[in-house]
């Protein structure tokens, strides 16, 4: 490669706020001059927009994702004695809801796509087993018609930790919208973030939005009585009002992540050491939203280091281990050999809407400079 090397950040979290600076200081300044802090207005609207873009009966902001789970296997009963099947390949917050509402989390192997493998979790089922936790990775909604089938084979509960699939859909269906209930993270680098920590619990159970809504709030009913045991787990207004703000760009900002990833797929699919992830409308029956770009890569480690000293900035996704890899979370005698050997090749390039074609472009170059073999030693 030449000139200079190209500075391509990972995540721009500065771009966040620059790119739509003007909009979001009025959104603020509207909700502060009312002193609209919780539950108020702006979060009712924002639910009322997410219900209507899913579409789904019941959407209830949360304080954050991991709370969206904790909350949704709550409502649905699972607690002390149950065991919850949840892939390995996923983010520490996954299996640790299991875990705080206590139940046990048990933990199965990822498939070829990297998303939960029925055949796995099949061979975990006991007479404990309360529900199945599919885990839409990376902005790609597992084969759900598989999950369902399994799920009510077993008579299980389906608890969807969409937390990096908000947009995303099977078969027309979005994901979140497929089981008992569905979550989904706000987290300010998710498809549609905020500037801090949000997240939602949707579905289309009535008894089970009735038992959210007052989980996150202490308890309490419409009529502010105390009627249950509950937590303070509710999305902030301010956080509600940005999502809104955003959600009314996310189509746009959704279609540039495909297009990223479509040029990605052009310019490294022809590369042997690579497993790209498949290009958009590869697949007539997923339509995905590439939160993150997941690729597997011979000479990982190296390939990593060589792109920091080009100025690419990539990430091995959740600290570079599975679940069950962390040895202080009791996981001992765990054994998913095809999981272990993923994690030896995953890598995420950068993938967000800030990125420029001539940044992605820089990325795909500095990769193949990389297996040409120039600057592999």
């Amino acid at each position: 490669m030449q000139g200079r090397p190209r500075n391509v950040p990972f995540f721009n979290y500065p771009e966040l706020f620059a790119r739509q600076q003007p909009e979001i200081l009025a959104t603020l300044h509207d909700v502060l001059s009312r002193g609209a802090f919780i539950l108020q207005r702006d979060l009712a609207e924002f639910e009322a927009n997410l219900r209507a873009y899913l579409p789904v009966k019941h959407a209830l902001g949360v304080a954050d994702g991991t709370n969206a789970l904790q909350l949704a296997l709550l409502a649905i009963g699972c607690g002390p004695g149950d065991e919850v099947i949840v892939p390995a390949h996923t983010y520490i917050a996954s299996a640790a809801a299991v875990h705080f509402v206590g139940a046990k989390p048990v933990l199965c192997e990822c498939g070829p796509d990297h998303l939960i493998d029925v055949d796995s979790a099949q061979a975990l089922v006991t007479k404990r087993t309360k529900a199945v936790m599919p885990v839409q990775l990376n902005g790609r909604t597992a084969d759900m018609e598989r999950v369902g089938a399994f799920a009510a084979d077993h008579g299980l509960a389906v608890i969807e930790d969409a937390a990096q699939a908000l947009g995303s859909r099977f078969r027309g269906r979005a994901a979140g919208t497929f089981g008992a209930a569905g979550t989904f993270s706000f987290y300010p680098a998710k498809v549609l973030g905020c500037f801090g920590d949000g997240g939602a619990v949707v579905t289309n159970d009535d008894a089970i939005a009735e038992r959210v809504a007052l989980l996150r709030d202490h308890g309490r009913n419409a009529a502010g009585e105390v009627v249950a045991w509950g937590t303070n787990s509710r999305l902030d207004n301010l956080q509600a009002a940005v999502l809104n703000l955003k959600l009314k760009s996310f189509d746009a900002d959704l279609g540039r992540r495909r297009e990223i990833a479509r040029l990605y797929d052009a310019g490294l699919r022809d590369l042997a050491q690579l497993r790209l992830p498949p290009a958009p409308a590869s697949d007539r029956h997923h339509h995905d939203v590439f939160q993150n770009y997941e690729i597997e890569a011979e000479r990982r480690d190296q390939l990593k280091l060589h792109l920091e000293r080009l100025g690419v900035r990539t990430i091995v996704q959740f600290g570079g281990k599975a679940v069950h890899q962390f040895a202080g979370l009791g996981f001992e005698g765990v054994c998913l050999p095809r999981t272990e050997q993923l994690y030896t090749r995953l890598l995420l390039l950068p993938m967000n809407t800030t990125l420029s074609d001539d940044d992605v472009q820089y990325v795909i170059e500095a990769v193949r400079t990389f297996y040409r073999g120039a600057d592999a030693r």
